[in-house]
């Protein structure tokens, strides 16, 4: 009687499974159907890894969890035999996963591009401007020895918020500011954003551009610097106000110090893959391609720059 009585509790489970694959299989995302026939099959990762080698293809456990998760998707010709094999495996319609795939691409070449070579013009020639009502340059007098940026992605895809970390070194007497430069993405109201000093600096005056999204804001210490003295100080910048964000990149003129840029994002909204980069100029192609892991736990992805040089560098991430 047990027996029958686990059966019978079961086999509404089954049937949910079963429908929730049959709408994950027409509708995707790819790694959403993914994780559904792996459920409704009930097999565990090394399982279905140890299926796979009885066809031929060898994909890591851990690369079958990122494609699950909607970390990564299959692109290489290896990974695409593993598609294929994984229909039959998990006993679904031919070409139903690998149709999904096809899908995500069709919509990757519809997405908009990244910030063109004018845009950034634009920016740069806005900052200008900006600085100079400001009665300020760039460098404020200091050399750049550590910047650590966090960036944060919310449950919309939008640029939410990030926060930087700087230590520096001054390079002549009385230096007792930094301006601090944000620029949102395409669409963003930049009279919405707040300006936040952390540590070590309180908030001055604030100026920015409405077409091209550039905020300039002063962050003014409490003590006046010589040359050759270090300091650190931290701030943060509440965005939240456009829409899907793609990627974040921060420009640099002189060589400087060392660089880290982390993107976290909300475990409602993880993109399908991320990748750094790199321009010589905002004229120049993007270089330096390297994918990038989310973090299990924190879904967020990094790079380190040991010693940064002109120029530009970034990570940019694709959505379903």
């Amino acid at each position: 009687m047990p027996h029958a009585t686990q059966h019978a509790d079961a086999a509404p489970d089954v049937a949910a499974a079963d429908l929730d694959l049959d709408t994950a299989l027409r509708g995707g995302p790819f790694h959403v159907a993914l994780r559904a026939a792996i459920a409704a099959r009930g097999l565990p990762l090394q399982r279905v890894q140890h299926h796979l080698s009885r066809y031929g293809v060898k994909v890591g456990v851990t690369s079958l969890s990122y494609w699950q998760q909607g970390a990564r998707r299959p692109q290489r010709p290896e990974s695409l035999r593993a598609v294929r094999a994984l229909e039959e495996i998990l006993q679904l319609p031919d070409e139903s996963l690998i149709r999904l795939l096809a899908e995500a691409d069709e919509r990757s070449a519809r997405r908009p591009a990244t910030r063109s070579y004018r845009s950034l013009v634009e920016a740069s020639d806005v900052l200008d401007r900006l600085l100079a009502e400001l009665g300020a340059r760039l460098d404020c007098g200091l050399h750049m020895l550590g910047h650590h940026e966090r960036v944060r992605i919310g449950a919309r895809r939008e640029l939410a918020a990030r926060e930087s970390h700087h230590i520096v070194r001054a390079h002549e007497d009385g230096v007792d500011r930094f301006v601090a430069v944000h620029h949102g993405d395409p669409g963003c109201a930049p009279e919405r954003m707040t300006v936040h000093a952390l540590d070590n600096c309180r908030t001055g005056r604030v100026r920015w551009h409405r077409q091209t999204g550039v905020v300039v804001a002063e962050l003014l210490f409490d003590t006046r610097l010589r040359a050759g003295d270090t300091f650190l100080f931290r701030y943060g910048v509440e965005d939240g106000t456009a829409g899907a964000s793609r990627e974040y990149l921060r420009g640099f003129g002189p060589a400087g110090g060392q660089y880290a840029l982390q993107v976290r994002f909300d475990e409602r909204a993880l993109p399908v893959r991320c990748h750094r980069f790199t321009q010589h100029s905002a004229a120049a192609p993007r270089s330096g391609r390297r994918e990038l892991a989310l973090t299990g736990r924190h879904h967020s992805v990094h790079l380190v720059e040991p010693r940064v040089r002109s120029g530009i560098v970034g990570i940019a991430w694709d959505w379903e």
